[in-house]
């Protein structure tokens, strides 16, 4: 699979370089090989510049890594993916589905073996550290100067704790965490001091909305209130939240201190399948959830003295669903950035 992978992946999101006045990036989540794929078409015509997979990828819902391997290949082997690969930077994290099974958490018995897997499909480099380190947590950058994107990748897998399940409810796991004292401290220092005019975290679970129903980081209080401080303490200029797994397509917002508009997350899951959209478990949630076959869209033009960022969630036949227009002024570069 590696062969197939080094044959495809024309684009090292490393060594990208912003050409224009505009950025336009693509994500989703949700996959499943075995099903049809109908947005390949509507994804490779916004010709993005880069690619974020969300998590569930693939489904693999195993333990046996040929089984693993194998499904990945199937992906690799998708006319519509192969046509991405040819045009755009290719990035991502993982969820339950890809990483192991449904739910699966820091016990699952093959998560060094699955994370090598994970990392051969994204076409990291074999003596790239994160191959070292334990769980794909990690970082990358586009652009320079006033049209860099920062890219923040965080494992919730890896290391969570089990969630407080009871009769089909995420209850609150109040002891419990998602990404392990050592991501923790790998963000803090991604995010402390950082010169990017735009941040992009992306987590395979939702973070903002707060009900029980479904998988989410509500079900860590703790963690996400750790998570939400750290953006206040920290102060990376123009923080967006990435996230999947959800089966729709959904906006929301939430004010935080230092913060001169509200901080959004956009969530793109259901790129084979959906589920019925809900109007309940999301206090921050903006307009209507998306039930619908679906992927998501940032496109940023940078302007001389402010950036103006639109967030669609689009779905078969470039259809927009969804779209929230953000304007950010433009973050002054240190000296020693320069």
């Amino acid at each position: 699979m590696a062969l197939i992978i080094l044959a495809l992946c024309l684009f090292s999101i490393d060594n990208l370089k912003a050409q224009n006045r505009q950025t336009t990036i693509a994500f989703g989540s949700c996959n499943n090989q075995d099903e049809p794929q109908p947005l390949w078409p509507s994804i490779v015509a916004t010709d993005p510049d880069l690619w974020i997979w969300l998590g569930d990828n693939i489904y693999a819902d195993t333990e046996n890594m040929d089984t693993l391997a194998n499904k990945y290949n199937r992906l690799l082997q998708h006319p519509g993916y192969q046509a991405l690969q040819k045009t755009a930077a290719i990035t991502g994290t993982w969820d339950d589905h890809d990483y192991g099974y449904n739910d699966a958490d820091g016990n699952y018995p093959k998560k060094a073996e699955s994370q090598q897997l994970f990392l051969d499909f994204m076409g990291v480099p074999a003596d790239d550290p994160v191959r070292k380190q334990e769980g794909i947590y990690r970082s990358y950058t586009y652009g320079e100067g006033e049209q860099k994107i920062k890219v923040l990748l965080l494992d919730g897998r890896y290391h969570r704790d089990p969630f407080n399940e009871l009769f089909g409810l995420y209850l609150p796991n109040y002891g419990g965490d998602l990404l392990g004292e050592a991501q923790w401290q790998w963000l803090e220092r991604e995010l402390t001091n950082s010169d990017a005019q735009i941040h992009l975290i992306a987590s395979g679970m939702q973070v903002l909305p707060t009900g029980y129903a479904y998988t989410s980081w509500s079900a860590y209080p703790n963690a996400r209130k750790r998570l939400l401080r750290l953006l206040e303490t920290t102060h990376p200029a123009n923080p967006i939240l990435l996230s999947g797994d959800r089966h729709v397509g959904e906006l929301a917002k939430i004010e935080l201190a230092g913060y001169a508009q509200p901080v959004y997350e956009i969530t793109s899951s259901g790129m084979t399948h959906h589920r019925e959209p809900s109007r309940h478990g999301n206090r921050h949630r903006i307009g209507q959830q998306v039930g619908a076959l679906n992927f998501g869209l940032l496109t940023i033009d940078w302007g001389e003295a402010e950036t103006k960022v639109t967030m669609q969630i689009r779905g078969v036949e470039h259809k927009v669903l969804l779209e929230q227009k953000l304007t950010f002024e433009k973050t002054p570069i240190p000296v020693s950035s320069r």
